[in-house]
């Protein structure tokens, strides 16, 4: 709708034009400034601006109305234009709130090391990047979401050194002395006893080996990582890793140029030059590369696939390291503006009002496979989606396992399945339904209506600020509207049932395309009612 009214005022003006939705409704559907901007070149009031503009409209199919307020042009959609959009979309459910955005995207999130099963940490961040590539998907982008796997250096080692002490306890019965750095967990015990069934029970005790265990173990934790995601209706396209990069090391400096230089036996990047804090190290004195190492041959490999825009999803721990890799990746002949890194910030959790307890398999984390195995996927992802990624966010696991409206996932879902159950208590077949007009249907049931429609420009905004909790806050304020209404208006047996009816399916395609696009599948049967 919005993008609709844009156009029309764009042609009609000869300019572009910002829209705004007034915070009273009977106000209209759309209000413009563009009085203001105008005033200066004309050397007219905006009053006056205004109420000229609004008296060349012509009420019509597009607007029933436009006036004058205090400078600000504000606009009321027609009952035509209303129903029309609204059969459109009840016509073409797929294509509703879609467009064809003509750029090449590729985000990368996750990316979590390969050495364990995810945690909620990396969990909010998928689930962020999970839902701004579902947003940009439906938009038309071309986006490609990427894993990068950080398959080498001290981690990976280390890897193959904690499955030896697994080993050694729990099948060799042996007494081990556990360094201060290394991995625990459960997932440990089937990687130890297939390591012993393909290299021998020798693997458990020959340190000699411990990183030709690694390497072989990490395949298996990273099948662990993908069925945690699966678990959660996230699935990648590509996946890079970081250990396959290095080939390219030699091409990859030279092209970074006098960006890289030698300073008592260390590689360094001169990122100071591009507004880093200092010059950071990039090989150690004894020829191990660092983090950035990777990450320069990476981000090279990546702007060489020539896309439009780049995306990184990072824990908030990373945010000193942005600097160093825009740095690199500008030694290396690109626009770092075209490198966008958003952050995610750690979660917190309670049980009951008390400090979550880790259970004893997931080692010293909390694990991703254990809260969606104690509330749901699509809780998990409902609740991880709801608020800024880059604020810290803390929940109570208790109240997403409520099945009532003070949990707003069941709430919203309630919502979806009561429409279902209305429609099917009707004695109206879907096509008499779909031929009824939504005109005339009164000022309830007109707010309702467009509140529904307004779903195209939520995810447009939702995806264009990075701000995908605008998402669930719109399906959030659509149920709650939808509720009331079902109390305050009886539909079956009225003489506008069948309107009533139409209008109810188009409330429940924008709660089911919106959750579609945050990985839910919307439920249409539910049988506990308690809001």
């Amino acid at each position: 709708m919005k993008q609709r009214v844009s156009a029309l005022l764009r042609e009609k003006f000869g300019r572009e034009v910002v829209l705004e939705k007034p915070r009273d409704r009977s106000f209209g559907h759309f209000a413009t400034p563009i009085a203001f901007a105008m005033a200066k070149e004309l050397k007219q009031s905006p009053m006056k601006i205004a109420e000229e503009l609004a008296s060349s409209f012509d009420e019509g199919d597009f607007f029933s109305s436009v006036d004058s307020v205090k400078g600000y042009l504000n606009f009321r959609l027609s009952e035509n234009f209303l129903s029309e959009y609204a059969a459109w979309a009840l016509e073409n459910p797929s294509e509703f709130a879609k467009d064809e955005k003509n750029e090449k995207i590729l985000l990368e999130f996750v990316s979590a090391n390969p050495t364990g099963p995810l945690h909620i940490g990396h969990a909010r961040g998928a689930v962020y990047g999970d839902t701004l590539y579902r947003l940009a998907k439906h938009l038309g982008y071309d986006i490609t979401a990427e894993y990068y796997v950080n398959d080498a250096g001290n981690q990976i080692d280390l890897l193959g050194l904690s499955i030896q002490l697994y080993g050694r306890e729990n099948i060799l019965n042996e007494s081990v002395e556990y360094p201060e750095s290394y991995y625990r967990g459960d997932y440990l015990a089937p990687l130890a006893k297939k390591a012993v069934e393909k290299f021998g029970i020798e693997i458990l005790s020959d340190e000699s080996r411990q990183k030709e265990l690694a390497l072989w173990a990490k395949d298996g934790v990273m099948e662990i990582i993908k069925n945690d995601l699966a678990d959660t209706n996230i699935f990648f396209d590509t996946f890079v890793y970081e250990s396959s990069l290095y080939d390219d090391w030699d091409r990859v400096m030279a092209k970074m140029g006098d960006g890289i230089y030698e300073k008592e036996g260390k590689l360094f990047i001169a990122s100071s030059q591009k507004g880093d804090d200092s010059d950071r190290v990039v090989v150690r004195e004894d020829g191990r590369p660092t983090y950035l190492a990777g990450d320069i041959v990476y981000h090279n490999q990546k702007f060489e696939r020539g896309y439009d825009h780049y995306i990184n999803i990072w824990g908030a721990d990373h945010h000193g390291y942005i600097a160093r890799v825009k740095a690199a990746v500008e030694f290396l002949g690109y626009e770092s503006t075209k490198l966008e890194v958003g952050l995610s910030q750690m979660v917190s959790l309670l049980k009951d009002g008390e400090p979550y307890k880790m259970s004893k398999r997931a080692g010293n984390v909390i694990l991703m496979s254990d809260i969606v195995e104690e509330i749901g996927a699509d809780a998990l992802r409902f609740i991880f989606a709801s608020k800024k990624s880059d604020t810290a966010l803390e929940f109570d696991l208790s109240e997403f396992k409520k099945q009532d409206s003070s949990n707003p996932i069941f709430y919203i879902q309630y919502a979806h399945a009561r429409i279902k159950t209305i429609l099917s208590k009707s004695n109206f077949g879907e096509d008499e339904i779909m031929a009824a007009s939504l005109k005339n249907l009164g000022e309830n049931a007109d707010a309702l209506l467009f509140d529904a429609l307004l779903l195209p420009e939520i995810i447009e905004d939702a995806f264009n600020s990075r701000q995908v909790q605008k998402l669930p806050e719109y399906l959030k304020s659509l149920a709650a509207s939808l509720h009331k209404f079902y109390y305050d208006c009886r539909i079956i047996g009225t003489e506008d049932e069948a309107k009533l009816l139409k209008l109810l399916m188009v409330v429940g395609l924008s709660l089911r395309t919106g959750l579609s696009l945050m990985g839910i599948t919307a439920k249409d049967y539910m049988t506990k009612e308690e809001d």
